[in-house]
């Protein structure tokens, strides 16, 4: 299976090629020294700057990009931490601008003076993503850039605020209304179903027969794209067409489980969806993908009465065991405390659920399942 690692590291070499128009992909990784970043900024001011004209700014933002995927982590923390640091609001053009805005007269038309002020708040860093986004594949690279800001985050506590920035500038780029709905077939591309399996975060699949099943008559996938990034999954969703609720999703993974007749389906059952895009994290359009889901298989298959869904509640069983450790009472009047203590073989209330749910095989044990 394809994992997420080096499916990013996949990602750069068409980057690279269709950024750049070669591949650096066997160069051996550099860093940023000193005078290094001193060409960089020479750089940078000539992209934002525009200087030769817009031809030579897009060549000049070309350059940066490809620079920048030639860098190893250090130096991409250091390019990076150099636009945190070095490319925000531009302070003494703020402070003219609001003390311009301070100084007109009462009555006096603040629009121009407004606009100003408006754009000198505006982060420098911000026309550089821009460029960047000019690039054929460009909106593929800020995507996977924010993904490593992300993950530098943590002990690069300067990066928080490019961060921002660009989350704030995708979150524009991706609005739903710019995003097409796409359902995914077994008759899709290969490249398109190998990241598939790189990006399921909720059930592995675990092989090309796996995901068979999952695209098979009585099943379905739907993806949204961006068309700045038509071979890209942004955010899939898996679903189960069967008749009543499933009650476990371990039935409907199972490969060996008889085909169903998708026409004679009344429920769907959503038992995965996963953000396939790390660097849009925050960037929010799962709910809407839920919803257009459920108009597309109402018009299909009129039949659907339900839907439900199966996906687990992330950081549930912390919050569960949490409370347990709080309490001496099982938390849930549903649970029946000495029948609990019975299935656990000591302890009562919140001891026998902690008991229970300690062992890993509890879930195959149908007397402490009917507890539960």
């Amino acid at each position: 299976m394809l994992h997420r690692e080096s499916l990013f590291d996949r990602t750069f070499a068409p980057l690279r090629r269709a950024l750049f128009g070669a591949t650096t992909s066997e160069d051996p990784k550099a860093e940023l020294s000193e005078s290094g970043v001193e060409k960089l900024k020479l750089q940078i001011e000539d992209c934002l700057y525009r200087r030769g004209g817009e031809v030579s700014a897009r060549a000049h933002a070309a350059d940066l990009g490809h620079f920048y995927l030639k860098l190893g982590r250090d130096g991409r923390r250091r390019f990076l931490s150099l636009l945190a640091t070095d490319y925000g609001v531009d302070r003494g053009r703020a402070d003219a601008a609001m003390a311009t805005l301070r100084d007109l007269e009462p009555g006096e038309d603040s629009s121009q003076a407004e606009r100003q002020l408006r754009s000198d708040l505006v982060p420098r860093r911000i026309e550089l993503f821009k460029q960047f986004n000019n690039l054929s594949q460009g909106v593929k690279f800020l995507v996977d850039m924010r993904a490593e800001i992300i993950s530098m985050m943590p002990e690069t506590q300067e990066l928080r605020a490019l961060n921002d920035d660009l989350r704030e500038l995708l979150t524009s780029w991706f609005d739903v209304g710019f995003l097409n709905l796409q359902r995914i077939t077994w008759d899709a591309p290969a490249a398109l179903l190998e990241k598939l399996m790189a990006y399921e975060a909720v059930h592995e699949i675990r092989s090309w027969d796996d995901l068979k099943n999952r695209l098979d008559s009585d099943r379905r996938c739907f993806a949204f794209f961006h068309p700045s990034m038509p071979d890209e999954p942004l955010i899939f969703v898996e679903v189960a067409l069967v008749s009543g609720m499933a009650d476990n999703v371990q039935e409907l993974l199972d490969l060996h489980a008889l085909e169903g007749d998708p026409d004679k389906a009344d429920t769907a059952i959503f038992y995965s969806i996963s953000n396939a895009q790390a660097g849009l994290a925050q960037v929010s359009f799962g709910d809407f993908l839920i919803k257009r889901v459920v108009d597309e298989l109402r018009s299909e298959l009129p039949n659907l009465r339900t839907f439900a869904t199966l996906s687990p509640v992330p950081g549930f069983r912390r919050w569960l065991d949490k409370l347990l450790a709080e309490t001496d009472v099982a938390p849930w009047t549903l649970i029946q405390d000495g029948v609990l203590a019975e299935v656990a073989g000591v302890g009562s209330g919140s001891e026998a659920l902690q008991i229970l749910l300690a062992r890993d095989n509890w879930h195959r044990d149908e007397a402490a399942v009917a507890a539960l």
